[in-house]
């Protein structure tokens, strides 16, 4: 594959769509806050990544994912090799299609699940079979360039998000038959109840009749995360879809979420994406893919 095979979007000049091979980890040594969607497809080696507030291990052969400004950054001992599919939301927006792809909560914003998916045989040749289409198109393609494009990713997204769910049942039995990974079920429907108006360990502690530090130590257990990070994880998906799906001002999205002082919700959105609310809207774009 060449190198560097970038679509770029006619309209603003932003990259739309990105696929490269790689034989290092120049490209992700470092901390990645990208304001677009990143899917590293590992053919050859094994590492750590660093994700969010938690580490994971990889290796081959495996698909790790990123939603845009979520942050990560990848270590390895071993030889590497690779491919990178990174799309802008512009191109094709995640939250306007999960009806008909189905991976947003699978591949993309599950707090409760690592970012690697294991993948398998068959999966690793849907996906060859998939990208060297996608390489073609984007060196020769022509008419309606974008919307075959579109499709191959949609395919993509699809095979990848089936991998997911099959992985899933086998973990779910383990963890029925642990008593603790029953209350873990409900803090995470609490969560989802509360998040908006609830934002501390003890809040969530009291709803479950349990002690934060045992909620706490039960989440680093299964979820390799603490209470706080999995509440702080939940805001920003949150606030993140309601700044690309809606015009509603940063003001209102940060009192809807509990926040009164919009700057301390700014400073805390910062902290997590690196970048302001606003600022994150105007790269992320505006519910501009609403037509794709």
């Amino acid at each position: 594959m060449d190198k560097n095979l970038v679509l770029v979007n006619k309209q603003n000049g932003n990259l739309a769509l990105k696929l490269f091979s790689f034989n290092d980890l120049s490209h992700f040594d470092h901390v990645q806050r990208h304001n677009y969607y990143s899917l590293i497809w590992i053919k050859k080696g094994a590492g750590k990544v660093k994700a969010d507030f938690a580490e994971y291990h990889w290796e081959s052969p495996s698909l790790l994912a990123f939603a845009p400004y979520q942050p990560f950054m990848l270590s390895t001992n071993t030889e590497i090799e690779g491919i990178a599919l990174n799309f802008h939301p512009d191109f094709f927006c995640i939250h306007k299609h999960h009806e008909a792809v189905a991976c947003h909560g699978v591949l993309f914003n599950n707090i409760y699940e690592s970012p690697v998916l294991l993948l398998d045989e068959k999966v690793s040749t849907q996906f060859q079979n998939i990208v060297e289409p996608m390489k073609e198109e984007m060196l020769n393609g022509e008419l309606a360039q974008y919307e075959l494009l579109v499709s191959y990713l949609k395919i993509f997204l699809i095979a990848a998000s089936r991998r997911k769910v099959e992985n899933q049942p086998d973990k779910l039995s383990d963890l029925e038959l642990d008593s603790e990974p029953f209350v873990l079920q409900n803090l995470k429907k609490k969560i989802e109840e509360n998040f908006r108006n609830k934002h501390s360990a003890s809040d969530y502690a009291s709803l479950l009749n349990i002690s934060a530090k045992a909620l706490t130590k039960a989440t680093k257990k299964y979820f390799n995360k603490t209470v706080t990070d999995l509440i702080s994880e939940r805001i920003i998906i949150e606030a993140k879809r309601e700044l690309y799906l809606t015009d509603k001002q940063v003001k209102l999205i940060a009192s809807e979420l509990g926040y009164n002082d919009e700057y301390y919700f700014s400073r805390f959105f910062k902290n997590y994406t690196d970048v302001s609310p606003q600022l994150y809207r105007d790269t992320v774009g505006f519910n501009r893919a609403s037509t794709l």
